[in-house]
């Protein structure tokens, strides 16, 4: 696809040696991406309140659900936590995995639901929960083995096809479900860091196509075909990058 091999292209011309090097190269790519990332999760937010919170850390003007906030920050926070990971090419680890999740999700364990079951952020969850229509989700007992094996599957690729390990990369983590809640903007948030890393441009993922965007998974889930979500993942990248 032409659009995706020249945001490839621009994306692999900057020579990205310090951090504020990829803060210039993200700088409109970060609120956008968290917007249309709260949009898909259900909840709603003014692009311009996140363009500013991203810029100044804070909001001049909001009366919205404060949680929308706790959101955004955890966003912010995981940036500047991989910041300097996508820079040393760090791999993918569970460590590493869990750690995304409790940044992301940091503070937004309020249902007594969660808190009952003892489940907390950054931690594998510890009870069987229903997840969309295909109930997926590995058990309890086997989340962590599966998790881990998913990291070492994907850990140190380094072969042309990236995006079509990317696709396949989220679509077993969703289908794992290794945590209570947050695993949507957990596996998005992890899947442009494999990307990041392997010097690739990262994907929003538009709420506008949010249909489309489920039922790849829902494909895989049923069929544990993962080239619906890498077409996918090819559109949105052009989407995101086109000038």
């Amino acid at each position: 696809m032409n659009g995706t091999f020249k945001a490839v292209e621009r994306w692999q011309s900057h020579q990205l040696r310090c951090p504020k090097d990829l803060d210039e190269l993200l700088r409109g790519f970060r609120p956008l991406f968290a917007y249309h990332d709260h949009l898909l999760e259900g909840r709603e937010i003014p692009l311009a309140t996140v363009e500013e919170f991203f810029k100044t850390g804070a909001v001049s003007q909001f009366s919205g659900d404060p949680k929308d906030l706790m959101l955004l920050q955890g966003q912010r926070n995981c940036y500047e936590y991989l910041r300097e990971r996508v820079l040393a090419r760090d791999d993918l680890e569970t460590s590493l995995v869990l750690e995304v999740h409790r940044i992301l999700t940091s503070g937004t364990y309020t249902e007594p639901f969660y808190l009952v079951n003892g489940e907390r952020p950054g931690e594998l969850k510890k009870r069987d929960y229903v997840t969309a229509v295909n109930a997926v989700g590995a058990a309890a007992r086997d989340v962590g083995r599966e998790l881990d094996h998913l990291v070492e599957e994907v850990s140190g690729y380094c072969g042309s096809e990236l995006l079509q390990v990317a696709a396949y990369f989220h679509c077993r983590f969703e289908n794992i479900h290794p945590f209570a809640a947050g695993n949507g903007a957990t596996g998005r948030m992890l899947m442009n860091y494999f990307l990041m890393i392997r010097d690739h441009p990262p994907v929003v993922f538009f709420a506008e196509d949010k249909e489309e965007y489920l039922q790849c998974l829902t494909t895989y889930d049923q069929q544990r075909d993962p080239r619906p979500l890498a077409a996918f993942l090819e559109k949105e990248l052009a989407k995101t990058w086109a000038e």
